[in-house]
């Protein structure tokens, strides 16, 4: 459960990728000489997102590999504050994020898996673990998911951050009347 004023002071949401937008799986592969890297990501995630959207939350990714799929993915969202560092220097890139959109870590939460994201994780306001973080993420953690990455954890800290916020019942129901309208055009 996630105290509603510090759910209220929570201005940006920023997400690793793999192990928590992805189950941490690699596909590797190429297509004749040039390498090509796939990922799967949930449908619920996506849609969690474009929730914290509507309730006027920034989303943002900082992940520690380069991938053409993270870029898709995330312009498929509308995520237009993403970082992805070879060397995995999440911190900097995420205060970074923070300083352009006029924020401070206390305004922000986290979601991580792994030691990458622990440096993030021990100064925002809100830490959240996915289910199959580790250890030592989980020990820091504000909130531990009950879903593991790539299986829905984003829509869950969605849900639960909007419920807290005392906004979820209304983000749903503009969300399902735009969708009734649009069916209504088309008949």
């Amino acid at each position: 459960m996630i105290d509603p004023t510090v759910a209220r002071r929570i201005r940006l949401v920023g997400l690793d990728v793999d192990g928590v937008l992805t189950d941490g799986g690699l596909y590797l592969g190429a297509s004749g000489d040039t390498p090509v890297e796939l990922k799967r990501y949930h449908i619920q995630d996506g849609l969690g997102i474009r929730f914290l959207r509507d309730a006027g939350i920034i989303v943002a990714i900082v992940t520690g590999r380069v991938s053409a799929s993270v870029r898709i993915r995330a312009e498929e969202l509308g995520i237009t504050d993403v970082v992805q560092d070879p060397h995995a220097r999440k911190l900097p890139a995420f205060l970074s994020i923070l300083e352009r959109n006029g924020l401070t870590p206390e305004e922000a939460a986290f979601v991580g898996d792994d030691f990458p994201d622990l440096a993030i994780l021990r100064v925002v306001g809100l830490a959240v673990a996915v289910d199959n973080a580790v250890d030592d993420v989980k020990e820091i953690a504000d909130i531990q998911l009950k879903r593991g990455g790539g299986d829905g954890a984003i829509r869950e800290f969605a849900e639960m951050l909007l419920r807290a916020r005392g906004e979820w019942r209304t983000i749903i129901e503009r969300y399902v009347t735009e969708r009734s309208a649009a069916a209504e055009v088309g008949r």
